[in-house]
């Protein structure tokens, strides 16, 4: 071989090796952060802020229920390999302590509405039922305040586990707060249009009670906070009454849960379904709701003409 052909050889091999390394799926590139994400909408925030440096594992994705959810041994093996994890808490996504148990994981673990002000989860007496007296509802992310929280909470946890990253996730995680402040203010414009006495919502479940307090709209559901447990006969009989006097014209199934209790509901009491929301995952690429943001937008769309009837 010629010495030129030899030089080309030398000065394409990092290439070549960067190339084939691409197609293995075995491990993330060297100069990512590998981090596991609980699910879909707290992995679109992590990759908001981690950008590039992160190689990011999202268990619960797209349109799947993480209140119910079944990790595979794959999702072990993530966790294992994983420099970060990232989780909700408030008892969201409870199998995933069991999943970095069993794992072996030894690494740090942020929760993201770590200095959230929570609310209860509602007792059954208010149209769903709760995990029990005293739980917290976990479901922080449906205020855009608290998601600026997430953001905060995930840069410096991402920080904290790749120091040479953190100039990188401040600039991030600065423009995307930018990005959801603006977006606070739209939704508050948006509902703000609806009058007082139009804004309340029948939904599968209550995923809603953070979005409804810091906008000012009265969600209503037959399920409880957990989609674990099919809600009872009364709890429909009761609402079905309260569609029928209160004239409720914005009745939304949620794109992860189970549609035949609520397309019932809405059958008897003569109301019609209005569409699909986005409460506990994001939809698919392809879908209306791919990130955070768009999951605000795509919502808040189908609230404020359902609700003005």
């Amino acid at each position: 071989m010629q010495r030129r052909d030899l030089l080309a050889l030398s000065l394409a091999a990092p290439f070549l090796s960067r190339a084939a390394f691409a197609q293995s799926t075995a491990s993330p590139p060297p100069s990512t952060v590998p981090v596991v994400a609980s699910f879909s909408i707290l992995g679109d925030i992590v990759k908001q802020v981690g950008g590039g440096r992160v190689a990011l594992r999202t268990i619960a994705g797209p349109d799947v229920d993480a209140h119910s959810f079944q990790p595979r041994p794959s999702d072990a093996e993530a966790v294992r390999r994983a420099s970060l994890v990232v989780r909700n808490g408030l008892g969201f996504e409870t199998w995933l302590d069991r999943l970095v148990r069993s794992s072996g994981y030894r690494g740090p673990v942020a929760t993201a509405t770590e200095g959230v002000t929570t609310r209860a989860a509602r007792e059954e007496g208010g149209h769903g039922h709760s995990h029990g007296a005293g739980a917290q509802d976990p479901h922080a992310w449906q205020d855009l305040r608290n998601g600026q929280i997430y953001v905060r909470n995930i840069a410096t946890a991402l920080a904290a586990a790749d120091p040479a990253g953190a100039g990188t996730y401040q600039a991030n995680a600065a423009a995307y707060l930018a990005r959801l402040v603006a977006l606070d203010a739209w939704v508050r414009e948006q509902i703000g249009g609806v009058p007082g006495a139009r804004r309340r919502v029948v939904t599968s479940h209550d995923a809603f009670e953070y979005f409804g307090a810091a906008y000012g709209v009265e969600f209503l559901a037959p399920q409880g906070v957990n989609t674990e447990s099919e809600p009872s006969a009364a709890q429909v009989a009761r609402l079905i009454r309260l569609l029928k006097r209160e004239n409720i014209t914005a009745v939304f199934l949620e794109n992860m849960a189970n549609p035949a209790t609520l397309q019932r509901l809405a059958a008897e009491a003569g109301a019609t379904v209005q569409g699909q929301l986005y409460a506990d995952a994001l939809s698919r690429a392809d879908g209306p709701a791919p990130t955070y943001e768009a999951m605000f937008r795509s919502n808040v769309a189908l609230l404020v003409p359902a609700m003005k009837g």
